[in-house]
């Protein structure tokens, strides 16, 4: 299949739809165009109405949403200024995480994020939740919805919900900050429960005992006759072994200078190699057997480092997961992408990885979601929150003129310093 001639046919049918809809502009109560996005919208929203019964606790909730905001905003400003401080030290070379087209966390486009289901659910959903988050609010606050709907570029790349913009303009600076702080609030509390739900549910999946090899220590037996990885070892001198007990046990007899016959399964092909024992190397600890020079897949050791990530720290971990190139981060891979390593489990029940996958970009997208919102630049939501923070504190002290030129210079700063972040590599390099 011509996947490139599909996405031409795809291309040239928006284009021709965009142009149907710009010249004859049919429906409009439901279609309307941001230039070349299509937003698809409905009035009916009489539904948020539903939360002002717990308009107290709203309230409560999305003041504490305007405090982590401004937590969040400052931590995520410190972790950018020291991010360009230590590019500017150790002037590294340009690597995948610099590319253009990794800077946006779309499906399929970025390099790290997968198209697939549980990773276009995750998008829409933490779309939704935070738009949901505003709209809900605005209604607590007694400012009117107007619409609410998805936005289109080909594909859905967004969704939306439009407060009327004169009674937004008209509440005080509470109501709106409260307003705009829900949205990430939600995502951060999504990504929360979605990540506990992950850590909860990884431990129901039984890692099996097979001897998989998985890596190899190079200068070693194993290394020199370049067995090929994964395998799975079957026999050791010509007797069947079922797990690394097994094969601990057989080699427990051997010592170093030994010759043992090891019959390794790779993908279904069945062969034997002769391998040279040698002795335990001193980082493994000292031991009277000879060493084949291999390492086994430890899928006990890799549930319990992600039951270790229920923690502010862990969670962050995880979102490191798609990114983290070392071999801890290639084995956690299991958590977000379709990867042989899954079959080295028994599932607790049928879709079960599927439902990790899930779980994990629930996770990862709302939280990236929620802490790129809570920067302080216009026109993120951490943008409008500061400016609304500043206005109140130079409003007291009558300086309100400056504040929009403090709003303006702090928002190019926050573009200036993640511009450098991705450009200052390739410069150096150049």
């Amino acid at each position: 299949m011509d996947w490139f001639l599909i996405l031409l046919g795809c291309i040239a049918g928006y284009v021709l739809l965009l142009a149907y809809i710009r010249t004859y502009k049919p429906f409009p109560r439901f279609i309307t165009l941001y230039g070349p996005i299509i937003g698809l919208k409905t009035e009916n929203v009489g539904f948020f109405d539903f939360f002002k019964r717990y308009s107290g606790f709203l309230r409560i909730y999305g003041t504490i949403g305007v405090a982590m905001v401004v937590i969040v905003s400052v931590a995520m400003v410190i972790m950018l200024v020291l991010s360009v401080n230590l590019t500017l030290e150790l002037k590294p070379e340009p690597t995948s995480l610099h590319k253009p087209q990794n800077i946006f966390l779309i499906p399929g486009i970025n390099e790290f994020v997968p198209s697939t289901f549980a990773v276009w659910f995750a998008f829409f959903l933490t779309l939704v939740i935070h738009e949901f988050g505003h709209a809900i609010l605005c209604r607590v606050e007694q400012i009117a919805v107007k619409s609410m709907g998805v936005l289109l570029l080909i594909i859905p790349i967004g969704a939306f919900v439009e407060p009327d913009e004169e009674e937004v303009k008209k509440a005080d600076s509470w109501p709106r900050m409260r307003m705009y702080g829900a949205g990430i609030m939600n995502n951060i509390v999504i990504g929360v429960i979605s990540f506990a739900l992950l850590v909860s549910l990884i431990g129901f999946a039984v890692p099996t005992n097979e001897p998989i090899v998985v890596g190899l220590y190079q200068n070693y037996s194993a290394s020199d006759l370049n067995i090929p990885t994964p395998s799975i070892i079957r026999t050791i001198n010509g007797e069947s072994v079922l797990t690394t007990a097994d094969v601990s046990d057989k080699l427990n007899l051997s010592r170093p200078g030994d010759i043992v016959q090891v019959g390794f399964d790779h993908k279904g092909e069945f062969k034997e190699y002769s391998l040279n024992l040698s002795p335990w190397p001193e980082a493994l600890g000292a031991r009277e057997s000879g060493f084949m020079g291999v390492y086994y897949y430890n899928g006990q050791g890799i549930i319990d480092a992600v039951q270790s990530m229920f923690s502010p720290l862990g969670f962050f971990m995880l979102l490191s997961v798609p990114f983290n190139p070392s071999m801890e981060g290639q084995f956690l891979r299991i958590l977000g992408f379709d990867v042989a390593d899954t079959s080295y489990y028994h599932a607790p029940f049928p879709g079960y990885w599927e439902l990790i996958h899930l779980l994990f970009w629930s996770g990862f997208i709302n939280f990236a979601a929620g802490l790129f919102n809570a920067l302080p630049m216009i026109p993120l939501d951490g943008g409008y929150i500061f400016k609304e923070g500043t206005e109140r504190l130079l409003n007291r002290r009558g300086l309100s003129k400056y504040s929009d030129n403090i709003v303006g210079l702090v928002s190019t700063g926050m573009v200036v310093l993640m511009v450098a972040i991705f450009v200052l590599p390739y410069l150096f390099h150049l």
